[in-house]
């Protein structure tokens, strides 16, 4: 086994035979459902070209398909694994973009129909919107595969230099962050730090996908989270949901 459990999935995200098999149609910007074979085996994805990006006036042209790489990565250096393997193709069908492992989950069951059990699992998922300063947190981003592992999706419009943050999750303003969510903050903003004056490994890895103002912006975050110590209030100052919410 890989010593990362996703190194095999990514992969074949990045190197297998993909085909598109399908379109997303509710979306604003081009987003298909593909397959993907590798070494005998088949994975279903969904690829979102960058061509097929509807221009945004407040994030550059083109970067949409990079940031859900980005938002990938993050998810992982907080071990926290919220985001689906997610990688960055240069070749495929309909041209270079961003390839994400699809995962079987009911698409009824999302933040607005969960239960008040699960809603209780999801200070993680503000926490780490609040890092990425999501700015479309819709309720059927946040999906619940079968066996009960929370998902995130769509995070092409995150890690902006501004306060972006529009999320449905307010569930818990005003509540102390949990000391275990604080610990990996506090490993994660160490883990963006620069290294005797070259950037970490991590903030290597960030600045293929985002510019170098965005990562500092986002190591930015992660102190303030640590100074603030509990998750903010929604701002007075302009609209702090996405439209439509779903």
């Amino acid at each position: 086994m890989p010593a990362n459990p996703d190194e095999g999935t990514l992969t074949a995200l990045l190197k297998g035979e993909l085909t598109v098999t399908g379109e997303f149609l509710w979306g604003s910007n081009y987003t298909f459902f593909a397959e993907i074979a590798w070494q005998g085996e088949t994975l279903k994805a969904v690829y979102k070209p960058t061509r097929g990006e509807r221009p945004l006036w407040d994030f550059p042209a083109a970067s949409l398909a990079r940031r859900e790489v980005a938002a990938y990565l993050v998810s992982e250096a907080l071990g926290w694994r919220l985001v689906p393997p997610t990688v960055y193709r240069r070749k495929a069908s309909l041209g270079a973009g961003s390839v994400q492992l699809f995962l079987e989950h009911d698409p009824e069951y999302h933040y607005f129909t969960f239960s008040a059990e699960d809603r209780q699992r999801l200070r993680p998922v503000a926490a780490f919107d609040l890092l990425v300063n999501n700015a479309d947190r819709k309720g059927s981003h946040i999906l619940m595969a079968a066996e009960g592992t929370i998902w995130l999706i769509d995070h092409g419009i995150c890690f902006h230099v501004e306060d972006k943050l529009r999320t449905v999750l307010w569930d818990f303003a005003g509540e102390p962050l949990p000391a275990g969510l604080l610990a990996d903050i506090n490993a994660f903003r160490d883990k963006l730090a620069a290294k005797e004056g070259a950037p970490s490994e991590l903030a290597a890895q960030l600045n293929i996908y985002l510019s170098a103002g965005e990562v500092a912006a986002l190591r930015r975050r992660a102190e303030e989270l640590l100074t603030l110590g509990c998750f903010p209030n929604p701002p007075a100052s302009r609209r702090p949901v996405p439209w439509p919410p779903v």
